[in-house]
């Protein structure tokens, strides 16, 4: 972590050597998942798996998260969080070699695949809420906000590659080696989170139990009223949404247009990421939950486009637009917590966000596929984009998340702040 003296001389999060190592170590990671999504979702379909069985694999990886999250939390507000992050890395580095070794050596199969993306989840959860906060103990509090910006920009840069390459790795070679890729990019993220030096936020002395910590952190969370409207919000979406992307998503646009178009369409959502990730370091929005909220309704374009007979074009632009939306209200609400909410309680408050917007996403795993079967793919995409918009029309009503406005960024940038209730 960076003294007093080397805060004060800091005026670009880049020079701090810990913020490189924490956004490099997160970004190479992330290179290597963009291959994930990609190679288990085809890897389940040459073996024979249908939607409700590429549904089920993608449910437990979403449920592991969802129970393990607020774990994380609470280790990351106790141990050092680099602790916390080099040590899910190493285990996710042999979790997904061995899924990779299964693959190519042709012994896999989808319950094999079910139970180990079940542990992957798990050990990801743990220190996902250790990651997002460690932002704030690596820049001065006057640049977090560009320092959340470029971070996400980074990370989104990283994954638009890693999708871009991923459709045409699996289709070159097979989804093994494209697994294989993300089990060398975590081992190499762990080296760079190893050269990290954060210390634990609470003393021990002064840290009550788990479940006590755990109770705390649920406190704060309901303390803010914009803070859990839009956490229910993001419930509502992911039980829709992420059916449609994970189990449809890759088998409307294979039998339209091919394995590597599924590649291009992610690699579209996260151009989108980036380009949104470049806006928000020159446009900072005072109502900055607002803005983002509002934006947030491009990600029904994504579905819409999937549920259109408009050609790839088109479905790569609705990806680009989700991506654009809802990267600008990522950036806006990772500030708002990070501006808000104590430091000693920023992990387990990322930890309920996660664990709360995720929470019904394995249930939309798991029952998108026969719901589908039922009603026809694309009339269920055009229901998932009617509940994007409608949730945030409800949402909008909601006077803090309205009105919450960020705080200075320094000396220079004279803005007002309202009540973060």
């Amino acid at each position: 972590m960076p003294s007093v003296a080397e805060e004060a001389a800091l005026s670009h999060p880049w020079q701090s050597k810990p913020f490189r190592n924490l956004t490099m170590g997160h970004a190479t990671s992330s290179f290597g998942n963009a291959f994930s999504p990609v190679a288990l979702a085809f890897a389940v379909l040459h073996l024979g798996g249908s939607a409700t069985d590429l549904g089920i694999v993608l449910a437990a990886y979403a449920l592991a998260q969802v129970v393990t999250t607020l774990v994380g939390g609470v280790l990351g507000d106790r141990l050092p969080r680099s602790l916390m992050m080099q040590g899910s890395s190493a285990v996710l580095s042999l979790i997904q070699a061995f899924v990779a070794a299964s693959l190519i050596g042709g012994w896999s199969s989808i319950q094999l695949l079910a139970i180990t993306q079940l542990l992957a989840g798990c050990v990801g959860a743990l220190s996902s809420p250790s990651s997002q906060a460690a932002t704030s103990q690596v820049v001065p509090p006057e640049l977090l906000p560009r320092a959340v910006a470029i971070r996400r920009l980074v990370n989104n840069t990283a994954m638009v590659l890693g999708f871009g390459a991923a459709g045409m790795v699996v289709a070159a070679v097979g989804s093994g080696w494209a697994i294989a890729v993300d089990a060398a990019t975590f081992a190499v993220a762990a080296i760079f989170f190893s050269l990290l030096r954060l210390p634990p936020v609470t003393p021990s002395a002064d840290k009550p139990s788990m479940l006590a910590e755990a109770v705390a952190g649920a406190r704060e969370v309901f303390r803010h009223t914009w803070l859990w409207a839009l956490i229910v919000q993001a419930l509502v979406y992911h039980l829709f949404y992420g059916g449609a992307q994970g189990v449809l998503g890759p088998i409307v646009v294979k039998d339209d247009f091919g394995e590597a178009a599924w590649g291009w369409a992610l690699g579209a959502l996260m151009v989108g990421f980036m380009v949104g990730g470049l806006v928000t370091l020159r446009w900072r929005p005072r109502r900055l939950v607002y803005a983002g909220t509002i934006l947030l309704g491009l990600t029904a374009c994504f579905p819409a486009a999937l549920a259109s007979p408009v050609g790839l074009t088109w479905v790569l632009v609705g990806a680009f637009l989700h991506g654009f939306g809802l990267e600008i209200f990522s950036v806006n609400w990772d500030v708002a917590i990070q501006q808000n909410i104590p430091p000693e309680k920023l992990a387990r408050v990322f930890s309920f966000d996660v664990a709360g917007s995720f929470a019904a996403r394995p249930i939309g795993l798991a029952l998108t596929g026969p719901i589908a079967q039922m009603v026809g793919f694309h009339a269920w995409l055009w229901v998932v984009a009617a509940v994007i918009v409608g949730t945030l029309l409800l949402v909008l009503l909601v006077p803090s998340v309205r009105r919450l406005q960020r705080l200075a960024d320094g000396p220079n940038d004279p803005v007002a702040v309202a009540p973060g209730d």
